[in-house]
């Protein structure tokens, strides 16, 4: 008992240091810090560059599957920077189509602009949706904390009411007890949903644990109603009991996602099951906050994040100054 409470304990610590966005610049960017930090985001990241990413997304493609990729970043407040980081989404958008990949694009609104001006988040984003839709290409728009979900879920709604761009999802996290009146209005959207648990720390006033009974029962919940109405939805869990509670409710327009690196053989078994299915993959140099909530999810990848950086093997390419 005495251990599970730490690593629950743990586990809430690490969230809590994913929202840091002082450490989050000095474990990236520090001379000492940063190879540590890459070893231990090795096992979920799929490189750096759009070139990297696309040539994992081949890998994917082999596998049967479809994917999603993101260029990670969250919470810019610089506009300059801002769009500088939409200019690579757009890229991004460029090297799927002209390499031929089933794949969607996967953003946080904050990485483009909404904190420094919801409305330039707004126009990042309808810039990006309009390319992709030009190249037959999806964009999914991730959720980010609570905080931000109203501006997400507003931004999201008129990118289909006023630029009538519906190749734009949106991402629900089931553990936001506010996720049982925004889903059936997101559902007035013909954008896909991708539903998840939800990885931000919140407050017990308004979100389930992570491990909690109660949020396994909304994901159900809420994944049946999706399915029962025929909407487009990525069921995004690497929960195992709960795909295959879900599995014999599947429809058409309806698909399996998860991660990149935590279990490509659960994916493809539901793939030789003949589901739809798609690998979320991410690239970039911003994945403090990502890889941060990742190792936060179950207690094992706790040991792995120490094993990674410092195991056998690791100390020639860790010497101080080493990128």
């Amino acid at each position: 008992m005495q251990t599970t409470n730490l690593m629950a304990q743990a586990a809430d610590c690490l969230r809590a240091l994913a929202l840091n966005e002082q450490a989050k610049e000095r474990f990236c960017r520090d001379p000492l810090l940063r190879p540590y930090m890459r070893r231990v985001a090795g096992r979920y990241v799929a490189g750096q560059t759009v070139a990297d990413v696309v040539r994992h997304l081949h890998g994917v493609a082999a596998r049967g599957h479809a994917g999603s990729a993101e260029y990670v970043g969250e919470s810019c407040r610089d506009e300059a920077t801002a769009n500088s980081e939409t200019a690579v989404f757009l890229d991004l958008v460029a090297a799927l189509a002209h390499e031929g990949l089933q794949c969607s694009v996967s953003l946080d609104l904050s990485h483009i602009g909404s904190l420094v001006d919801p409305e330039l988040g707004y126009r990042n984003g309808r810039r990006i949706a309009t390319a992709a839709a030009g190249a037959g290409r999806e964009v999914m728009i991730s959720m980010e904390g609570a905080d931000r979900a109203a501006n997400i879920y507003a931004t999201y709604q008129r990118l289909h009411a006023e630029a009538g761009l519906h190749n734009v999802g949106i991402t629900v996290p089931a553990k936001l007890h506010r996720s049982a009146q925004d889903l059936p209005r997101l559902m007035e959207y013909p954008g896909r949903i991708r539903l998840v648990k939800g990885a931000f720390l919140e407050s017990p006033a308004i979100a389930w644990d992570r491990h909690s009974p109660e949020l396994a029962a909304a994901y159900r919940r809420y994944a049946r109603t999706l399915l029962g109405a025929g909407h487009a939805c990525s069921l995004a869990t690497h929960d195992a009991q709960l795909q295959e509670e879900l599995a014999g409710s599947i429809v058409q327009n309806a698909e399996f996602e998860t991660l990149h690196g935590l279990g490509a053989e659960g994916l493809d078994a539901l793939r030789r099951r003949g589901f739809q299915t798609r690998e979320y993959a991410i690239f970039g140099e911003e994945y403090f906050l990502y890889v941060l909530n990742r190792i936060a999810e179950e207690p094992a990848r706790l040991f792995q994040a120490v094993v990674d950086p410092i195991g056998p093997g690791t100390a020639p390419a860790l010497q101080p100054g080493a990128a």
